[in-house]
């Protein structure tokens, strides 16, 4: 008999499974369908969308001053970004295997796919690729974590913690020594199997 939290775990699951489902039920909305991983979108969106775009020169005028001014800050955080990127998959690429974890996949993660709106000019296009990396990163890199701390330290804390991973409801709960060596070998076997 699966227990309270893995009963609440498996709601997550449907309720995220229902939430993806209705996001995909808007392309038929907005008039666009995906092929092969591609968008399509019918003609019609697409000359309306170009006509909706802000040209460049528009949308600089428009900017606030100090936000131009914060460019520089958001864009140098690329330099430790792809440090991140490079060093996780090379730990993961090492370590894993002698885990027996499966590795995660980057494009599971990492989407940059909105450069092709046509509403968009060409620096909210390149703003829409940095976050679409940048933010993918964080979920790969949180997914390398999670499956990390799953192998080597799976206790939940004593207090609550925000922004939890997947892995974390199968944890021990803190303070369970009589059932640590078995919780640890289990949830090792668990991370063996995720996909």
């Amino acid at each position: 008999m699966p227990s309270t939290i893995e009963t609440l775990v498996a709601r997550i699951h449907e309720l995220q499974d229902e939430l993806e489902e209705e996001i995909g039920r808007r392309g038929e909305r907005f008039r666009y369908t995906l092929r092969q991983g591609r968008v399509e979108f019918e003609d019609e969106a697409r000359r309306r969308h170009r006509e909706m775009r802000v040209r460049l020169g528009t949308f600089l005028r428009q900017t606030r001053p100090l936000v131009v001014l914060t460019a520089p800050v958001i864009y140098a955080m690329i330099v430790p970004f792809v440090l991140l990127d490079l060093f996780v998959t090379i730990y993961q690429a090492v370590c894993f295997p002698v885990y027996g974890i499966p590795k995660v996949r980057r494009r599971d993660h990492i989407r940059i796919d909105r450069h092709h709106l046509a509403y968009l000019n060409a620096l909210q296009k390149l703003n829409c690729v940095y976050c679409g990396y940048a933010n993918g990163l964080v979920a790969y890199v949180r997914e390398i974590a999670g499956r990390t701390e799953a192998y080597w330290c799976p206790i939940k804390h004593a207090a609550r913690v925000d922004g939890r991973h997947g892995h974390y409801a199968g944890f021990l709960d803190y303070g369970d020594a009589e059932g640590f060596e078995d919780g640890l070998a289990a949830s090792r076997e668990r991370v063996s199997k995720t996909e």
